[in-house]
C-alpha cells in the first residue's frame, strides 16, 4: 500500500508522489500481453484506469490473468511454458491462437472492466458451490478468492468521487444475532482499501454500530478522515462529539449510493456467513447419517471417543471427546489419570477408562452414547468391548480407528471380529471419523503434556528440605516456573515468608551443576 496515498501527510495534500497513477494495458502485439504501466502512449494499445495504487492494479491484473489467458512468455509455439499448464497463456500452445480468438479475449476483458462482470461472477459461484458439494474445499476457497477479487474490482470501478475528499464510508447489516460492518476507505476520491467485520451481538443494533465506529478510531488507531458517511437513522451527533470529525448522512446523490453499496455488501457478507453455516451443518448431518449406514446402526447422534497417552509408561492418561450431531461438544470432554495400570499397557489402560466412564454414567443415569470410538486396533477394541459386555452388560456399538505410518487416519474397524469398513477417502463419513480421531488425540496429548510438565516442576521442588506443598504452591504462584525460582536471590525468597536457611537450600539445590 502506498503510504503517501493512504495517510496523506500534511505537505502532500494533493495526493501526489513522484509517480503517475498505474494503468492496465493490453498491447497491440501479434500475441497481446496484459501489463501494468504508468505512462499512457499513443501506441494502439488499450488502456484501463487509472487505479488508485499499484496494489489495486496488481490485484486486478492477477484476477484477469486467471480468467483470460493472454501471453505471459516469449516461448515459440509448441514449447509450453509454466503459465500454459496453469491455463494462463495461449501463445505457446502447439496451434497458436488466431486474431479472432485474441479479439474475443480482449473484448471480454474490456467488458469486464466496464461492468460486465455479473455473468463471470455467477459462473464462479456455481463452480464454488459444486466444489464445496464435492468436498473439494481447496478449489472452493480458490474460487471464493476469485469472486472476492471481482468484488474488489467492481468497487474500484464504482467508488470514485470528483471532490477528492478523504472519506470513510460505513454500512452495516444484522440478522439472527449477528452483525456485519463494512468500511470503504476513500482517499482523494479513490477507493484504496476496505474492511469487514462479522460478529455476534447482544445489545441494540444501532448502539453496537455506534460503539464499533467509536472503537474503530479510538482503540484500533485508524486515522480519522475529513468526513465519515453513515446510513440514514444513525445518531451522527454522538459520533461528532466522540470523534471530533465531520459525520454526514447523505440523502441523495453519489454519496448516498456509496453508503447503500456498503450496506449491500454488509448484507451479502452476512448472508454468505449464514450460508456457510447452513452448508456446514448439512454436511455434518450427512456425515453422521452416512457413518450410521456404513456401520448398519442407528444414526450415531452422540459419539464418545477415547485415546490414551504416555511416554514409556510415565504419567499415563486417557481422554474422551464427545461429538453431538457431528460437532464437538467441549463441555462434555473428560480427562482421566490412570490409577491402576503399571507400565505402558495400552489395553489395560483402555479397560480402566471404559470401566470408570460407563460405571459412572450408569450410576448417575447420564445419556449413553450411540457409538463409542477407540483410537487403536483390534486389541483396544477387544479390551473395551470386554468391559462393556461382560462387566457392565452394555450393548453399545464400538469401532476402532487405525493410523498409518504417517499418523493419519487409515481405516475404520467394526464388528466382531473387527473388520475394515470401506469409507471413501473423500466421503463425509471419513472426514468425520478423521476429525474425531484428530480431536481426541489432540486433547489427550495436551492433557499429558500439562500433567507431565506439572509433575516435572513438582518433582524438582519435592526433594528440597523445608519445601512442602504449601511453600511449593507459594513459589509457583509467584515465580510461575522453575527458571524464575532459580534466578531469584535468597533475599527475594525470604520476602515471601520463607526462612533464610530454606531459601538458601532452594538456591543451592536448584543451581547445582548437572553431571
Amino acid at each position: 500500500m502506498n503510504l503517501i496515498k493512504k495517510y496523506d501527510p500534511k505537505y502532500n495534500v494533493l495526493l501526489k508522489d513522484d509517480k503517475s497513477y498505474p494503468y492496465l494495458k493490453i498491447t497491440s502485439e501479434r500475441h497481446p500481453r496484459l501489463l501494468i504501466t504508468r505512462k499512457v502512449k499513443n501506441d494502439k494499445g488499450k488502456y484501463f484506469g487509472p487505479y488508485p495504487n499499484v496494489l489495486a492494479a496488481r490485484e486486478t491484473k492477477k484476477l484477469l490473468d486467471r480468467l483470460y489467458p493472454l501471453r505471459k512468455c516469449n516461448n515459440p509455439p509448441g514449447r509450453p511454458c509454466l503459465y500454459y499448464h496453469m491455463g494462463q497463456c495461449l501463445a505457446c500452445r502447439e496451434t497458436p491462437p488466431q486474431k479472432e480468438e485474441y479479439h474475443t479475449i480482449i473484448k471480454n476483458i474490456s467488458s469486464f472492466l466496464h461492468g460486465g462482470y455479473k455473468g463471470i461472477k455467477d459462473d464462479l459461484k456455481s463452480k464454488m458451490a459444486a466444489a464445496s458439494e464435492d468436498l473439494n474445499f481447496e478449489r472452493a476457497k480458490e474460487l471464493r478468492d476469485q469472486i472476492q477479487h471481482i468484488e474488489v474490482v467492481m468497487e474500484q470501478q464504482k467508488m470514485t468521487l470528483n471532490d477528492r475528499v478523504d472519506r470513510d464510508i460505513f454500512g452495516y447489516s444484522y440478522n439472527k444475532g449477528w452483525m456485519c460492518i463494512q468500511v470503504f476507505f476513500v482517499r482523494q476520491g479513490k477507493l484504496i482499501e476496505r474492511d469487514v467485520a462479522v460478529f455476534p451481538f447482544f445489545d441494540e443494533a444501532e448502539e453496537v454500530f455506534l460503539s464499533y465506529i467509536g472503537r474503530f478510531y479510538l482503540h484500533q488507531h485508524h486515522l480519522k478522515p475529513k468526513e465519515i458517511l453513515v446510513p440514514i437513522g444513525t445518531d451522527i451527533d454522538i459520533l461528532k462529539e466522540l470523534l471530533d470529525v465531520h459525520v454526514h448522512t447523505p440523502f441523495r446523490g453519489r454519496k448516498k449510493e456509496l453508503v447503500e453499496l456498503a450496506m449491500k455488501n454488509a448484507k451479502i457478507a452476512l448472508d454468505e456467513k449464514f450460508s456457510m453455516i447452513e452448508r456446514d451443518e448439512e454436511r455434518t448431518i450427512v456425515a453422521v447419517e452416512e457413518l450410521g449406514e456404513q456401520l448398519h446402526i442407528e444414526t450415531p447422534l452422540r459419539i464418545e471417543a477415547f485415546d490414551n497417552s504416555n511416554i514409556q509408561g510415565t504419567d499415563p492418561v486417557s481422554a474422551m471427546v464427545v461429538f453431538i450431531n457431528g460437532r464437538p461438544d467441549k463441555k462434555e470432554y473428560r480427562k482421566f489419570k490412570i490409577r491402576d495400570v503399571e507400565g505402558p499397557d495400552d489395553y489395560e489402560t483402555m479397560r480402566e477408562v471404559i470401566r470408570r466412564r460407563y460405571t459412572r454414567v450408569l450410576k448417575e443415569q447420564r445419556p449413553l452414547p450411540d457409538l463409542i470410538v477407540v483410537d487403536g486396533g483390534k486389541g483396544q477394541m477387544s479390551a473395551a468391548m470386554d468391559v462393556l459386555e461382560n462387566e457392565l452388560s452394555l450393548d453399545i456399538p464400538l469401532c476402532g480407528l487405525v493410523k498409518d505410518d504417517k499418523h493419519k487416519t487409515s481405516e475404520l474397524l467394526y464388528d466382531i471380529p473387527p473388520r475394515p469398513i470401506e469409507l471413501g477417502r473423500q466421503s463425509p463419513a471419513f472426514y468425520l471419523v478423521q476429525r474425531i480421531q484428530d480431536e481426541v488425540h489432540r486433547f489427550a496429548i495436551t492433557f499429558h503434556r500439562q500433567l507431565r510438565g506439572k509433575n516435572l516442576i513438582q518433582s524438582e521442588l519435592d526433594g528440597i528440605p523445608g519445601v512442602g506443598p504449601k511453600r511449593r504452591r507459594l513459589l509457583l504462584e509467584h515465580y510461575k516456573t522453575i527458571g524464575g525460582i532459580k534466578n531469584a536471590k535468597p533475599e527475594d525468597l525470604t520476602r515471601l515468608g520463607i526462612p533464610n536457611h530454606v531459601a538458601e537450600d532452594i538456591q543451592v539445590y536448584l543451581n547445582q551443576p548437572e553431571e
